[in-house]
């Protein structure tokens, strides 16, 4: 957890909603000198931090509208501090909850150096790391249509279909396998609709690509070393990473990514874990399908995973290489190296969960 600690003469807590947000702004001495219910906009937010100056630092608590914010204090060069949400929640919760006391509290803890700070994603890559994650969205929408087809064969107990209809050029004659016609066209509109998807995902999945090689080339070119990773988890990976240099040790990286196990420990002795999903989902699903694809690629790997499968059991097994793998990542990045083999297998082993 980090907190930001820098002094300034004045200190601004905003309690942010889409169309309203409430605005404290304190000085050194912790007075109150606004505190208000203003409308969500640059032009309103300017007109009140105007006065206060240049010396003056922003803060307000992570959600899914913050991005404006940010590119609002970047365009005046005005400080500006995401709070992590379940952080600030443990650390300010109390039995009254409005508007007007949060973002007090927001604009205390900023004063306090106890504000804890997620990291502001740079608006440079921000955009196309949350159109990866829309197509992401589209993918699993796309997974929810073969799903229902195969659902529908088995409820009316009908044979197999010769071939993996996930593949576009083996859904030839799907719907004449259903004899009702209601059901039939229900198969038809999901057939019409994973085409539809076919043809999103093949389009924004070009998109990507090109858009990275233009921007990162030789990030991308590093993680399409590791044996089985193809252009999406490399993708994946990049952008959620976005930047190894933010993270201060490896440690800090597997955590981040929810590769390891936190523990709660008191006294010296260890009361059991929390917070496992605490970190980025995304990242934790990209090492989750890499790990798997390392192993059937490569025979060192599986070799590996049998002999920490006999040790541990599968799912630990697991999780130890996708941590290793994680490991590896950083440094690949950090150190702009490409995949070695021989550096993944002198990695010591971790029980990472």
């Amino acid at each position: 957890m980090r907190f930001y600690t820098q002094q300034h003469q004045y200190y601004c807590g905003i309690d942010l909603h889409t169309k309203n947000m409430y605005v404290c702004i304190l000085n050194q001495g912790g007075n109150i000198l606004f505190h208000k219910n203003i409308s969500s906009s640059p032009q309103s937010l300017y007109r009140v931090i105007k006065p206060y100056l240049p010396d003056i630092a922003l803060a307000v608590e992570c959600m899914f509208t913050w991005y404006w914010i940010a590119d609002f204090c970047s365009a005046y060069n005005i400080p500006f501090v995401l709070g992590h949400a379940l952080y600030m929640k443990a650390i300010h919760g109390s039995k009254t909850k409005n508007d007007k006391i949060d973002s007090h509290k927001i604009a205390v803890l900023l004063r306090g150096g106890m504000i804890p700070m997620a990291y502001v994603y740079p608006a440079e890559m921000r955009s196309t790391r949350d159109l990866l994650r829309r197509r992401m969205h589209f993918m699993y929408k796309r997974s929810e249509l073969l799903a229902h087809i195969q659902n529908t064969r088995s409820q009316y107990n009908l044979p197999e279909f010769n071939k993996c209809i996930s593949r576009k050029r083996n859904r030839t004659g799907i719907s004449e396998h259903f004899e009702d016609k209601s059901v039939r066209k229900s198969i038809e509109l999901n057939l019409t609709l994973l085409k539809q998807y076919d043809n999103l995902l093949n389009e924004v999945e070009l998109f990507l690509v090109r858009h990275t090689k233009e921007n990162r080339p030789n990030d991308l070119y590093l993680l399409r070393t590791i044996p089985g990773v193809g252009k999406i988890l490399s993708l994946v990976i990049l952008y959620e990473i976005q930047d190894i240099s933010r993270f201060q040790r490896v440690q800090n990286f597997s955590s981040y990514a929810r590769l390891i196990k936190p523990k709660k420990e008191s006294a010296g002795k260890i009361k059991g874990a929390s917070n496992r999903k605490m970190g980025n989902a995304y990242l934790k699903w990209a090492f989750s399908e890499a790990t798997l694809l390392l192993i059937r690629e490569k025979q060192e790997i599986k070799d590996l995973h049998l002999k920490l499968k006999n040790k541990h059991g599968k799912a630990r097994a697991l999780a130890i290489i996708s941590h290793k793998l994680g490991r590896t990542v950083y440094y690949m990045l950090k150190n702009k190296q490409a995949f070695d083999i021989r550096h993944f297998l002198q990695i010591k082993d971790r029980a990472a969960a």
